[in-house]
Order: C-alpha cells, then structure tokens, then sequence
C-alpha cells in the first residue's frame, strides 16, 4: 500500500485539497491522517481504538505508508473537519482520480473515458447505538441510524462523491448535489461520453432527472408503482414484447406513461417476470406481492391461474427507439446493483457498518475513510491489472486484504535497509510490487 500511495502522491493531493488541520508541525498532515485512517480500515480495524493496536505493530507501522495517530488523537482531528474541509476530500479523491487515469493502459482509459459512463446513486443505513450521538435519527424501520449517501463512476469502480445524512433525512434534495460533484471529477478525469445518471425508486423524483439533464447527463431512475403506471402496463399489447437480456423469464416493453413535469423526451421501461402462483407468498407483507397486479395477485391466490408477472418500471431519456434498443437500457439499469456492492465492499470489507463517533463530523472522516479504503482497493487492481483490465475481476476489499494486505512475512535488516522475507513459492504480493515499480512517481 505504500507503494501505491507513494506513486500516485495521494498524501500530498489531499493535503492540498484539505489544507491543514493542525497549527503545528509535529503530528500528521490532514493526507497523512485520511490515508493512515483508510489504510487501517483496509487491514481490520473496526473502532478508533484499533488505530492503537496498529500502532503497536511494530512490523506494520514499519512498512506503513504513513504513521498512524493514536485513537485519541485520531477522534479529536476528525472532529475538526468541516464542511470546507470535508469539500476537500472529494477533491482530492477526484485529484488522485486523474492522476490514476493518466497510469492506466492506454485502451482501458480510451474505454472509461469514450465508453458508457455511468453515476449510480445509493444510500444505505448504519445502525448506531447512544441516544447522545449527533446526526443519529430513527428509520422508518425503528432502528437508530446515520444514512450514508453515495455516488460513484461504476466503471471505474470508485467513489466521486458522498453525504452523511441522518437517518431520517430524505436523500433525494442532496442527490442533484452528488451529480454535480460527480460530474466534475468525471470531467476533470477526461470523460468525453455523455454519462448516465442510475438510480432507484427511491429516486423517483423530477428534481433529480432534471439535475442529471442540467449537468449534461442522461438518466435512468426507478418509477413508484401508481395507478397511472399500472394503467399504462395494462395496455401493452401483447406482441410489444421482447425478451430481457441476461434475465431468464423476463420480457421487456416501452409503455404510454410519463411523469408530468419531467424532461422532454422521458419515456417508461416495463420489465414483467413471469412467477409460478405457488411461488407467490400468501403473506400480505411480501415485497414481491407489492410488484403484481391486484387482479392478477387474487387470481393466483385463489388458485385460479398457474403463472402470474410482477412489473419493474424505469423512466428515462436514453433511446428506447427499437425493442432491441429498450432491452439492451433494461438490462443496463438492472446493473445498478454495482453501487450495491461498492456499499456492501465499505461496509464489510472496511468498517462503514459503524459510525464509532459521537460527533457527526468525525462519522463523517470516517465515512470517507471507508470509501477511500475502497478507492484505494480499486485503483490498485486497476494499475496492478488484478480485475481483467475491464473492473469486472476486481475482488472485494476482504478478499484483497487475505491475499496481499495481511500475509505472513518476516522483516529483515540488512546493510541499513528494511527487508521484507516472504515465505517460498509465488505470492501475489511480489507480482504486485512488479507492477507497480513500473509506473512513474507522481511529482
């Protein structure tokens, strides 16, 4: 990890994009500090007080990219960060972003930047305990909770922007926020092609598919099952149909429905999956129950039909001209779910399923210190040439940190320089460090 960071000069990109959190010279920079912190949530560590455990790994601080701070000391200058300093992160995330851009293979930056790029937005719930913590709310579901909101480049497989909301705050107002911010790394790092914008039902709103047009971007975004939708599926004929792309027992077909105030252009995906009636729950809780006709639903529990379909809808703006065409969108916006895994990488495979602070700022550094443990991850596959040299391969943060992060090793001193002896036969680590000596130093 050193390595990494010491070729793409990340300390020095956040510390200018940060600036200094402390008026004195002994301690660590703000870059020193992110980076120290995400580097510890790469190798285990949960809690501020495991920042201690680490250092006192004499071996790991050794061959630490930075030196870590004591927990303590570690709470205390996240506390520090505010909102133009936490600006400063995404900036210099953004900053690191170019620079890993201008390393990559010359046909895999020619595909991230005149390819299909794609914003995906998500959040997700961290359940956190202590009435006293600041910016904690309950959930509709009565858990106690921060909501982390996210945008990344799925292509690229990292993070450009991100809130950290409380867990009743709504987070369609700030979603037009993340797509600017989005927008701009993507710009910065040379992005040519028209990006998308990809998002759920939850993001079913006006306000958003306008703010992905005003920022020249095209959009994609779940629609609320309403009784205009519902109507609008009725009267699809029954030839419109087209088989899904990539989903067996699915059929995808463009509908007369648009959302009033929406875009010009706007236009309604349907996708119908068919489903065995005795696969259909009589529970009235069952999501799937929530996405069949009500006819259709009465029918197949009172056993009167053998099949029935549940329908997904999806407006967008893209061209849905030809069937062909609106399978191939379809199936596009059903790989949404790679904001889903980047979440699930920086909450198991970093620690973003705490928020450890009570102080809303530090939950936020903390935030940001498990999506730049997943950035960190991300661009070392790329230029390590780990996931195929398409994203696709990248493996999960926990895989990464058993193969190449945390393995046995011995260190040696000799003839004043530091050693690392890794145990015989071939490891993953010496391929990378290969890999990596190659590329230029940032300067």
């Amino acid at each position: 990890m050193a390595e990494l960071v010491g070729r793409l000069g990340v300390v020095q990109a956040l510390d200018d994009a940060v600036g200094t959190i402390k008026q004195r010279d002994r301690g660590v920079s703000a870059g020193q500090f992110l980076v120290s912190l995400a580097q510890a949530q790469m190798l285990g560590a949960d809690f501020w007080t495991h920042l201690d455990r680490r250092r006192a790994d004499a071996a790991g601080e050794a061959l630490s990219a930075v030196p870590t701070p004591a927990s303590t000391t570690a709470a205390t200058l996240a506390a520090r960060f505010g909102p133009a300093r936490l600006a400063g992160i995404e900036e210099g995330i953004g900053e690191i972003c170019c620079r890993v851009m201008g390393l990559l293979p010359a046909r895999r930056r020619v595909v991230l930047r005149a390819g299909t790029a794609t914003i995906d937005l998500d959040g997700t719930d961290v359940q956190c305990y202590g009435s006293r913590k600041d910016g904690i709310a309950y959930t509709y579901k009565g858990q106690r909770a921060g909501r982390p909101h996210v945008a990344t480049w799925a292509e690229a497989g990292m993070v450009t922007a991100a809130d950290l909301l409380a867990g009743d705050e709504d987070p369609r107002p700030g979603a037009g926020g993340l797509i600017e911010r989005s927008m701009a790394t993507l710009r910065a790092a040379g992005v040519t092609a028209r990006p998308r914008v990809r998002g759920d039902v939850g993001y079913f709103a006006r306000d958003i598919a306008w703010a992905a047009v005003d920022n020249e971007c095209d959009f994609s975004l779940g629609i609320t099952r309403n009784p205009a939708v519902w109507r609008a599926a009725a009267a699809i004929v029954a030839d419109a149909w087209t088989e899904a792309v990539g989903m067996k027992g699915a059929q995808v077909a463009v509908c007369d429905y648009a959302p009033a105030g929406w875009p010009p252009g706007t236009t309604c995906l349907v996708r119908r999956v068919r489903v065995a009636a005795a696969d259909v729950s009589t529970d009235p809780r069952a999501r799937r129950r929530r996405t069949i006709p009500k006819d259709q639903l009465a029918l197949a529990l009172d056993g009167l039909v053998d099949h029935v379909y549940a329908y997904s809808f999806i407006a967008t703006n893209t061209d849905v001209s030809t069937p062909a065409k609106a399978a191939a969108a379809e199936a596009w916006h059903r790989m949404r779910t790679d904001i889903e895994d980047r979440i699930r990488d920086a909450k198991h495979g970093a620690a973003l399923r705490h928020l450890p602070s009570g102080n809303r700022a530090a939950n936020t550094v903390w935030m940001w210190g498990a999506l730049l443990a997943i950035n960190l991850s991300a661009w070392l596959q790329e230029l390590a040439g780990l996931d195929y040299g398409d994203g696709r391969g990248r493996a999960h943060l926990g895989t990464l940190r058993h193969r190449l992060l945390v393995v046995p090793a011995r260190l040696v001193h000799h003839a004043g320089q530091v050693l690392l002896r890794l145990p015989p036969g071939q490891h993953l680590l010496t391929q990378i460090l290969a890999q990596l000596r190659r590329l230029p130093v940032w300067t």
